[in-house]
């Protein structure tokens, strides 16, 4: 029996750069039909995509061995050169100005590597349309069915419960945090749950009169927020996970566009703040908006 075909998608960045990478994973995982798919990144964000369905197995970008695949002439381990050549297809969401890693795969023997540019442009096109782009050199076109769906099973278990993250990658998205608790007590017939990590604890972040989420591995996370009524967020990784899972979801903007860069989900509500500073966002414009999202969920 012919073995299945072997794709390797390498890719870096934060949570919502990988999120919006999945629509790009999807396309190859339904394209190529029955293949083996394995995602090399940062292991607790690239775990995401086997969580999905849509990886088989997952390698860590920052494994020692990695790191001569990026120097001109540093010797290659011979067991992760024979893993690569094993790849009928690698797909690399790296940032190679120099050509440095595309190099390496040429000296390993990697049959095909198509480039797919990480760097996306603050114009036009969605994040995600432009992720894929490189895959129309292999005839693969994202359609919106792709942009538009879920990943993650949604499971919602009959609870009322309304999740919040106060936080994103930088303060200049971040509505404040004293907003968020008063939206929060509007809501005295859910159970409300805050979401925090390493960042709002740098920041000093308390949450005192509610549940806290705190730095939970991300596939757990995404299991529990499949169980949720409706999410409340910012421009942030966190929030275009909440969307994969299927969550009713209200996203704040400010700094950033978010044609390109908001989730490109059906169930995502955004409220932009024209001036792009989050500051001067109307509290009742935002518990409007809220409260319309809650009750449809």
């Amino acid at each position: 029996m012919k073995p299945p075909p072997r794709v390797l998608v390498i890719r870096g960045g934060a949570i919502g750069d990988f999120i919006l990478t999945l629509p790009a994973i999807r396309l190859l995982r339904e394209t190529i039909a029955g293949c083996h798919l394995e995602v090399i990144g940062y292991p607790a964000i690239a775990e995401l995509a086997r969580a999905a369905g849509l990886a088989d197995s997952v390698r860590s970008l920052e494994h020692r061995t990695m790191a001569a695949l990026f120097a001109k002439t540093a010797p290659i381990d011979e067991a992760l050169a024979e893993h690569l050549r094993g790849f009928n297809l690698v797909v690399s969401f790296l940032y190679d100005p120099d050509g440095l890693f595309r190099a390496s795969m040429e000296r390993v023997g990697v049959k095909t590597l198509i480039e797919c540019s990480p760097r996306v442009q603050n114009e036009g096109v969605h994040a995600s349309r432009q992720l894929a782009k490189g895959l129309e050199k292999l005839a693969m076109f994202l359609e919106d069915g792709h942009l538009r769906r879920a990943h993650f099973e949604r499971r919602p278990d009959g609870k009322k419960r309304v999740v919040i993250h106060p936080g994103s990658g930088s303060e200049k998205k971040n509505w404040p945090l004293e907003h968020w608790l008063r939206l929060a007590d509007e809501f005295c017939d859910h159970e409300v749950i805050f979401i925090t990590g390493e960042a709002e604890e740098a920041r000093g972040v308390k949450i005192a009169r509610h549940s806290n989420w705190h730095a939970l591995p991300l596939a757990e996370l995404a299991g529990c927020l499949a169980t949720c009524s409706a999410f409340l967020g910012h421009d942030s990784g966190i929030s275009h996970l909440a969307a994969a899972c299927g969550v009713p979801s209200l996203l704040l903007f400010g700094p950033t566009d978010p044609a390109i860069w908001a989730p490109p989900q059906p169930w995502v509500e955004v409220l932009r703040e024209e001036s792009g500073d989050l500051a001067h966002l109307d509290f009742e414009r935002v518990k409007s908006a809220a409260t319309q999202v809650v009750a449809k969920s």
